[in-house]
């Protein structure tokens, strides 16, 4: 009897967690709450401050803590009609709606083929993708810039600077290493009898790869998606370099604070960041559950 009363207390004992565990997940808590109200905080600022008057900025007494009087929407009047943000606003969805089409028509069947077939090269392929994962575009903007200057003096031509579609397919160009490293890897965790049952059916490779296997890749097209997309839309040193006139939302944002700051305007100038940011809240608020599957199970997860 001595002996299993000292075998049940020894095992509770076992069972009791150490004091350190408690303090690393307290630690963990912590952080991640301090964490969101670090982001939380800001954003909400932001899109308090774009709803007030120019008059609630200024003033010994005015505290930037304040709530709005009113809702002064107005702000958001001159910024896209003023301002000229719905131009800027409407290139940019152009360019990265582009630019999104481009990478997964090109990505999608790359990275299928990388992960499910073999064939000569294809071991140099995956390291050039690989070794592109580690090159930035900013690095390259400047001779990417003459390189298109060039062909229009060679074409006689003005077509490849200032061209919306040139600048998406640079964007699609610079995305494509990580997006094909992301794809490849999810694809590899699919298994093949879903393949070979198409076979079976008489399906070739290409009606398998858009009917079974992209069908069934669509948490971590999503997941590609929302990350290239918050790339393509926030980008600013290749569209200042590349572009004259069909200004991207975030060149025409920089223009704005500048503008706006000088004449002391805040509210239309909190306004234009309210009107970058709001996109990619909603489409990230859309696809959260999506995205959480793709870096589960894609290439993330190794």
């Amino acid at each position: 009897m001595n002996f299993r009363k000292g075998e049940q207390i020894w095992k509770k004992l076992i069972n009791i967690k150490k004091p350190s565990s408690y303090i690393y997940k307290l630690f963990i808590y912590v952080a991640l709450l301090a964490l969101a109200i670090s982001i939380i905080i800001p954003v909400a600022w932001v899109f308090m401050a774009s709803l007030k008057k120019n008059s609630e900025f200024i003033g010994g007494d005015v505290s930037p803590w304040a709530l709005p009087k009113e809702f002064f929407v107005q702000n958001f009047v001159v910024a896209f009609r003023d301002a000229n943000m719905g131009t800027f606003f409407l290139n940019s969805v152009i360019v990265t709606a582009t630019a999104l089409i481009l990478l997964l028509l090109l990505a999608l069947p790359a990275s299928y083929a990388l992960s499910r077939f073999n064939f000569r090269g294809k071991k140099i392929l995956n390291i050039a993708f690989m070794a592109g994962l580690f090159v930035n575009i900013s690095y390259i903007v400047v001779p990417i810039f003459l390189m298109l200057s060039d062909a229009n003096k060679l074409l006689g031509v003005d077509f490849f600077l200032n061209n919306r579609f040139i600048l998406a397919l640079v964007y699609a160009s610079s995305a494509l290493p990580f997006t094909v490293y992301l794809l490849s890897g999810y694809f590899r965790t699919l298994p093949k009898g879903f393949e070979e049952a198409a076979y079976i059916d008489g399906c070739g490779y290409f009606k398998t790869m858009t009917k079974i296997m992209v069908p069934m890749a669509k948490p971590s097209i999503i997941t590609v998606i929302l990350f290239n997309f918050l790339s393509f839309w926030n980008e600013y040193i290749i569209a200042y370099t590349l572009m004259d006139g069909n200004d991207t939302l975030a060149m025409g944002l920089k223009n704005l604070m500048a503008v706006e700051k000088t004449a002391t305007n805040y509210g239309i100038m909190y306004a234009g960041l309210v009107i970058v940011m709001l996109p990619t809240l909603i489409l990230y608020i859309m696809v959260q559950k999506r995205l959480t599957e793709g870096m589960t199970l894609g290439g993330l997860k190794g």
